[in-house]
């Protein structure tokens, strides 16, 4: 029996996906959690075979939770296919990506795939996160576009930050040029939408 650890803050997603995952004869749900910050003390009282994580979840979000869970075997389940998501969660040690809308039968395949030791990727996944390269963003770029997504103003982002003003105001300058973007929203949007924030 596959022990699976299902953590999805959609109560009906969440209990949907573990109905169906009981339907098969080689599947065992035997936990289930709505927040990322909940996943580990999960792992550890339940010892799952694979953790299925959602991407978007309160408390700590999946790909943040996989980079805790290093020697697990992880697969992602998620609405957002976005390619910088996925180049994360591989380089987290994810053995397995799948988009919510996958059927059942290929989310039981992907269990049993990353259990085994193997890799599943949806393929359109992973054809998008090829044709959409690299983030060009360094570090301290991303860290100040992001901040300046939760709505931080120069002057918070560069105390969080420790850096000075200029300098925080020439590492968004960089974000938007690198990301052809004509302004700070839409460097922000464009990032998000590649998985870049």
């Amino acid at each position: 029996m596959i022990r699976v650890l299902l953590a999805d803050d959609e109560h009906l997603v969440r209990k949907a996906i573990a109905t169906l995952l009981g339907l098969e004869p080689d599947v065992e749900v035997v936990a289930e959690v709505a927040r990322g910050d909940l996943v580990a003390a999960a792992v550890l009282e339940h010892r799952p075979d694979v953790v299925v994580l959602d991407i978007e979840m309160p408390g700590m979000d999946g790909l943040s939770v996989a980079e805790t869970l290093p020697g697990h075997a992880v697969l992602m389940l998620t609405s957002f296919g976005r390619p910088g998501h996925l180049r994360r969660a591989l380089a987290a040690g994810v053995r397995g990506f799948i988009p919510k809308d996958a059927s059942a039968d290929e989310l039981a395949t992907a269990i049993r795939k990353v259990h085994a030791g193997g890799r599943y990727l949806d393929p359109e996944m992973a054809a998008s996160a090829m044709m959409a390269g690299e983030s060009p963003l360094t570090e301290r770029e991303r860290g100040a576009l992001a901040l300046a997504a939760q709505g931080a103003s120069v002057a918070e982002i560069a105390a969080a930050l420790h850096l000075t003003q200029g300098t925080v105001r020439n590492y968004l300058s960089n974000a938007i040029t690198k990301l052809g973007a004509t302004n700070r929203i839409t460097a922000i949007r464009s990032a998000q939408q590649k998985g870049w924030l």
